[in-house]
């Protein structure tokens, strides 16, 4: 588990060479300061880290940076619907019926689900 004041100490005292990158488990961005550091780019950035470090709260440190030590709520949004009360056979045969009517269903698909109704 990353600590929050050995990462502000790496920024501040090792921080032009990336290694309180690498601390956090971005490789990338410390290789990126390997890269850049003779422009000093790479100091002055770390040295803005050292402060945020410091001023940034244990909670919010942790959730940013040591997210995977800790086990996420379960978030249970399930809210039950009732259940649809039983058709009336006869209503659907005549809807069935209704439609056929219409010619938006063929015979044999309206003989098909009045046998499925029955």
């Amino acid at each position: 588990m990353k600590d929050k004041t050995a990462a502000a100490l790496l920024a501040f005292f090792l921080g032009g060479i990336g290694v309180h990158r690498f601390y956090l488990g971005q490789t990338g961005l410390g290789f990126l300061c390997l890269i850049f550091c003779w422009t000093f780019i790479p100091a002055f950035i770390a040295f803005i880290d050292f402060i945020i470090f410091l001023t940034m709260s244990k909670e919010s440190f942790d959730f940013k940076y040591n997210r995977a030590y800790f086990q996420q709520p379960i978030v249970n949004n399930y809210v039950p619907t009732p259940p649809t009360p039983p058709k009336d056979t006869a209503s659907e045969i005549e809807r069935l019926h209704e439609l056929k009517e219409k010619g938006i269903i063929t015979q044999t698909e309206f003989e098909e689900a009045k046998r499925k109704l029955l």
